[in-house]
């Protein structure tokens, strides 16, 4: 994030107290509501990530906004106590555009889900990426609808079977990570409910980012697709079923699994695109590929996430893409400060335009005449 005036009467809270001087903890952003999702389900491990991670922005609660669309994840902002909104269905990253333009002390994050998010909603998503507003956006992803209890979403996999799809999906399903990098999103990552640790690492990141910041969030549902995500508990022990997480960290060369079974990341030498060999393949180390989340082009990224397609036993995760480019706000708010340089408007002058056109009335024949 940008630096912040704490001195600015915006950022004080309401008894006047500057942001860095009150005690802040998990607590102070538990609101009154009570918090109510099936039995087991991945978003109880999401909110209390988010809660324990909000004090370190050092804002104050009526600093942070966070907007929601329709779905299970959207109740989010009933239970964080800061400014929020349960919004309409698809529509919250256009709402959070609003927030982010009119109001830059604002910590802007949009909270939706695969269904919300990919499609009824999806050119907002792709749009808000695109122009790299100012907003957080937190893609919950448990592969179906779970508040109209169990149809197919645009994320599930080929061949499932829901109740919209009974003989199984022949949808070929969205990578969010993938959608967003073709949107050239400035920073996306990947994260899982269940790894507290990982979630926070990549939650601090995204609020330092300026600009649009995009974090999927693998999500259990134990009610509608319980289980979809056991492929991420591999650790690689078991030689049937090799380690299935990719760590992604800046820098290091793309390896996981145990140690003398390492799998690694390389980039085929004939067709060019990054695969995964095994331990014992003949193949050289030194052709491991490093991680690097600054490259200018998205293809390196795009590439790390196309590991996690259908046919594939490998989940890359943390943060693909993490680069600067001016945001769209900034931009914005840039061309009203110089319109306002430039002293008062002529507002006749702009409604005309450069250029006018004289329309000259149309004439009518006379009586008995012939158009």
């Amino acid at each position: 994030m940008n630096a912040i005036d704490l001195e600015s009467p915006t950022l004080r809270g309401l008894d006047g107290i500057p942001a860095d001087d009150r005690e802040q903890s998990a607590a102070s952003y538990r609101s009154d509501q009570e918090v109510r999702w099936c039995p087991g389900c991945g978003d109880y491990a999401v909110l209390a990530a988010v809660q324990s991670f909000l004090p370190r922005l050092g804002l104050r609660r009526e600093n942070i906004v966070f907007v929601s669309g329709i779905g299970c994840s959207s109740r989010f902002p009933y239970y964080l106590n800061t400014y929020g909104m349960h919004s309409i269905h698809g529509r919250a990253p256009a709402i959070a555009t609003g927030l982010a333009l009119a109001r830059p002390d604002l910590s802007v994050w949009v909270v939706t889900g695969d269904g919300d998010a990919l499609s009824i909603g999806g050119n907002h998503l792709i749009h808000a990426l695109r122009r790299n507003v100012n907003v957080k956006i937190l893609l919950f992803n448990n592969r179906v609808y779970g508040l109209t209890k169990g149809q197919y979403s645009p994320t599930s996999e080929p061949g499932m079977i829901t109740k919209s799809t009974p003989m199984g999906s022949v949808d070929h399903p969205f990578n969010p990570v993938s959608l967003a990098l073709g949107a050239e999103a400035t920073f996306v990552a990947r994260a899982q409910d269940s790894d507290r640790k990982g979630l926070t690492e990549v939650l601090g990141a995204a609020a330092e980012h300026r600009g649009s910041a995009l974090v999927e969030i693998y999500q259990h549902c134990p009610v509608f697709n319980d289980g979809a995500f056991d492929l991420l508990k591999r650790d690689g022990t078991d030689a049937t079923h090799p380690p299935a997480v990719i760590p992604l960290r800046h820098g290091e060369p793309l390896r996981f699994g145990p140690p003398g079974g390492e799998h690694r990341v390389i980039r085929d030498p004939d067709t060019g695109a990054l695969r995964v060999v095994a331990p014992g393949t003949g193949f050289e180390t030194s052709r491991t590929v490093v991680h690097d989340t600054g490259t200018t082009d998205p293809t390196h990224a795009f590439s790390l996430s196309r590991l996690d397609a259908p046919d594939t036993g490998h989940v890359p995760m943390g943060i693909f893409r993490a680069v600067r480019r001016p945001s769209y706000d900034d931009l914005a708010r840039g061309q009203l400060a110089a319109a306002r340089r430039s002293g008062p408007a002529d507002l006749t002058a702009l409604l005309h335009g450069s250029e006018t056109w004289t329309v000259a009335p149309a004439s009518h024949p006379a009586a008995g005449e012939t158009p």
